[in-house]
C-alpha cells in the first residue's frame, strides 16, 4: 500500500526547497582578474566569505603582463568586476584609460600614503609590496664553482653566462618591476641609458625569460639553473619546502610593486565590488597578506618573515607608479628589440 506524505510535511519540504533556490538567486558572483598566486587565492577567498558569505568570487588568474593585457583588449567591453593583486603599475595604466571606478574603502586612512593612488577618491589602494629577490642554488653553484652574487653588476660576471633565468617584463610584473627599477638606478635616456647598458651585458650571461615572476626561482630550485631571479614569497616558499637556495637582495636596491586593489569601471555588482574593497582593505586582509609578504599596505601588520632581511623596506628603489605607466609600452618595446629572442615559447 502507498504511503501518502502529511501534507505538513509537504509543505514543509516545499518551503525549503523555495527558501534554498532564493539564497542561490540572492547569491552575487564578483568576476575578479588577479594575478595573485594560485596557492594565495584559497585563504584570501575564505577571509573575505567569513565577513561576505553571500558573495561568490570566481577568479581570473594569470601572470601580471598577461592579465593587464586581458583588461587592456577588453577596454570596449568590460568583463571584470574588480581587479585584485594585480601591480599598481598596470592599475595607474587602467586609470589612465579611465577604466577604473573611484572609490575609498572603509580602511583607506589606515593604509600608508605611499601605498594608495594620491587622488582624493583613490582609483585604486595597495595591499602589499612584494619585491625582487634572487635565487641563489648552492648546491648547483659548488658542482660549477659558481659564487654566490651580492649585486646586481655581479650577474655580468663570466661565471654566470648560460645561469641565469629572469622573467620576460611584457609577461610577467616581476619582470617589469626589475627593468624599471635598473633603469632608475642607472638611466634610460630613451633605450641610451646606463640601465639598458646593464640589461645588454646580463643579457649575455641569461639563458632564459621566462612568463612567469616564480619560474625562475622554481627552476633555481630544482637545479635547472643556479640563479633564478624573482621575488620573495616564491623563494621563501621554495626554501621552506627544502629547497637547497639562498636569497640575496642585491645591495644597489630593488625592484618592487604593489600587489593591489580596484574596482573596474561599469561593473553591474557596484555595491558587492565595493564590499571586496573594504575587505580587501582591511586589517584581517592585511594579516593575510602579510602571511606571504614583509611589508603590507597598513603598517605594523606584518610579522617579520625569515630570510628577509630587517631593512627591507630602506633597500626599494624609489618607483614612480605614473611614470612605469607613462612608458611601460615604449620601455616594452625596447625590451623585446632587445631581448626576446631570448623568451620562452608562449603556450
Amino acid at each position: 500500500m502507498r504511503i501518502q506524505a502529511p501534507l505538513q510535511t509537504l509543505a514543509a519540504s516545499a518551503l525549503l526547497a523555495l527558501s534554498l533556490a532564493a539564497t542561490a538567486q540572492t547569491k552575487t558572483t564578483l568576476l575578479v582578474y588577479t594575478a595573485l598566486e594560485t596557492d594565495q587565492l584559497k585563504a584570501y577567498q575564505e577571509g573575505f566569505n567569513k565577513v561576505n558569505p553571500d558573495i561568490e568570487l570566481k577568479w581570473v588568474r594569470d601572470s601580471t603582463g598577461v592579465i593587464t593585457a586581458k583588461l587592456l583588449a577588453e577596454k570596449a567591453n568590460p568583463q571584470a568586476d574588480a581587479v585584485m593583486g594585480v601591480a599598481a603599475s598596470s592599475l595607474a595604466l587602467l586609470d589612465k584609460n579611465g577604466m577604473l571606478e573611484p572609490y575609498r574603502p572603509l580602511n583607506a586612512d589606515a593604509i600608508m600614503s605611499q601605498y594608495i593612488d594620491k587622488k582624493k577618491v583613490p582609483a585604486w589602494f595597495g595591499m602589499d609590496v612584494w619585491g625582487a629577490t634572487v635565487c641563489f642554488n648552492t648546491v648547483e653553484a659548488a658542482k660549477k664553482n659558481i659564487p654566490k652574487p651580492e649585486t646586481w653588476k655581479d650577474l655580468l660576471k663570466p661565471a654566470y653566462k648560460g645561469q641565469i633565468v629572469m622573467p620576460n617584463p611584457a609577461s610577467s610584473g616581476t619582470g617589469f618591476f626589475d627593468v624599471t627599477a635598473w633603469l632608475a638606478l642607472w638611466g634610460d635616456k630613451g633605450g641610451l641609458g646606463d640601465g639598458w647598458k646593464y640589461m645588454d651585458g646580463l643579457h649575455e650571461n641569461i639563458a632564459q625569460y621566462t612568463h612567469s615572476g616564480s619560474k625562475p626561482c622554481n627552476m633555481a630550485a630544482s637545479g635547472e639553473y643556479v640563479v633564478g631571479i624573482s621575488f620573495e614569497y616564491r623563494a621563501n616558499a621554495n626554501k621552506a619546502k627544502g629547497a637547497p637556495i639562498d636569497l640575496v637582495f642585491p645591495k644597489e636596491g630593488l625592484g618592487w610593486d604593489l600587489e593591489a586593489f580596484a574596482i573596474h569601471k561599469g561593473t553591474k555588482k557596484l555595491d558587492a565590488a565595493k564590499k571586496l574593497a573594504d575587505w580587501a582593505s582591511s586589517k584581517d586582509a592585511m594579516l593575510l597578506y602579510g602571511k606571504n609578504f614583509a611589508i603590507t599596505a597598513q603598517p605594523g601588520v606584518a610579522a617579520p618573515l625569515a630570510n628577509v632581511p630587517k631593512d627591507y623596506e630602506a633597500r626599494l628603489v624609489k618607483m614612480d607608479f605614473a611614470w612605469a605607466a607613462d612608458n611601460r609600452e615604449r620601455i616594452l618595446a625596447e625590451w623585446n628589440k632587445r631581448y626576446s629572442a631570448k623568451s620562452e615559447p608562449k603556450k
